[in-house]
């Protein structure tokens, strides 16, 4: 089996259209036509995990982190990106980074995270615009049915946990061929009056409307197909940053600390002031996530926990919900488990590892007094 074919998989549960703007997502070392010998998934591609892949004979690294974020200049081995990349290319070893755009969608790390709490009634915590599309086509009444399946079954009408939704409303079409022209229905050099039905599916902008349109193309009613393509800014609800959900029981905030440290094995937790309430509502975000405690906030969570945040950001929780700061890599350390999962729950008959390497360049100190 090719890498691409692991590739492509993961693209199609998080695409990499999906990650932001400064962030390096996808295949960073390697090629997408080697042979794949076996699979090590990982928050960090360090040089001591293509080691670990060398020695356990997996040429391909699947990555939350990219090892490069931006250009490099000289690759002379000055730091630890410079000795992680020559050290996987020299030994072709593919790298392979799925991060914000599994930071966005609903089952991607912050799902697991909430998987892990046991958060129920879930959503995202601030969904993103500008991520669907609407297809408006038309077809004869006789064959709208056919283009619905079409449509839907080439990716197109899903709305938040609802699939196959459309609009359809009846009219009249009217078109006369030219000589060029081969009509299926009606005369050539003569106008037809056709009744139709005008057909609206949403589909996510990620998604080639080439496909959508081909797969009503393929029905052959019309030699021409008529079709409209509209951008929408409607916030997509299952795509964005952070999350938000429920406990199924109400507890003491002490005791949800002790939750929270139990979990995600924490030896510390920096937190704002309790407040003497119950916790119901639980906003999170995996990694850096102080740019959502005002969308935390604003949805009525009762904690909000994330990783990186610094110390007068600390402040904005202003006595209205508890930030409990948990370190970055110990709020994404279970993703590690997600690709895993993905990975050797779809490719059965093939060796997917997780790494035995603690990433975490972070280490806490004790006193003994």
């Amino acid at each position: 089996m090719k890498i691409q074919a692991i590739t492509s998989f993961l693209e199609k549960i998080a695409p990499a259209s999906l990650q932001e703007s400064y962030d390096n997502a996808g295949l960073i070392t390697g090629n997408l036509n080697w042979e794949c010998t076996g699979v090590i998934t990982t928050l960090d591609a360090t040089e001591e995990v293509v080691l670990e892949a060398i020695e356990k004979k997996c040429n391909l690294i699947v990555a939350h982190h990219p090892i490069i974020f931006s250009g490099l200049k000289k690759i002379t081995g000055k730091n630890y990106v410079e000795q992680t990349v020559i050290t996987a290319i020299k030994n072709d070893i593919a790298i392979y980074a799925i991060h914000t755009n599994l930071d966005n969608v609903m089952d991607g790390v912050n799902g697991r995270i909430a998987d892990m709490l046991g958060l129920v009634n879930r959503k995202i915590l601030s969904p993103k615009k500008d991520m669907l599309k609407k297809l408006i086509t038309f077809a004869p009444a006789t064959e709208a049915e056919k283009v619905r399946n079409a449509i839907f079954s080439a990716g197109g009408g899903y709305i938040g946990n609802y699939s196959e939704c459309s609009f359809t409303t009846p009219g009249q079409g009217t078109f006369n061929g030219n000589d060029q022209s081969n009509p299926i229905i009606g005369e050539r050099g003569k106008r037809s009056t056709v009744d139709e039905f005008k057909i609206e599916v949403i589909f996510p902008a990620w998604l080639n409307e080439n496909t959508l349109v081909d797969a009503v193309r393929n029905l052959n009613f019309y030699e021409e197909v008529a079709y409209d393509i509209i951008p929408l800014e409607n916030t997509y609800q299952n795509i964005g940053s952070g999350m938000i959900g429920e406990l199924p029981h109400p507890t003491d905030q002490s005791a949800f600390l002790d939750k929270l440290a139990n979990i995600f094995k924490l030896s510390v937790i920096k937190h704002t002031l309790l407040l003497n309430k119950t916790v119901k509502k639980v906003a999170l975000c995996g990694g850096a996530g102080s740019f959502l405690i005002n969308n935390a906030i604003s949805a009525g969570a009762d904690f909000y926990i994330t990783g990186d945040v610094k110390y007068h950001e600390f402040f904005d929780a202003n006595d209205k919900l508890v930030i409990a700061d948990i370190g970055h890599y110990e709020s994404e350390q279970y993703t590690i488990d997600l690709l895993f999962d993905l990975l050797s729950e779809k490719f059965l008959n093939f060796a997917v590892l997780k790494t035995g390497v603690k990433t975490n360049p972070v280490n806490y100190f004790t006193p003994n007094s």
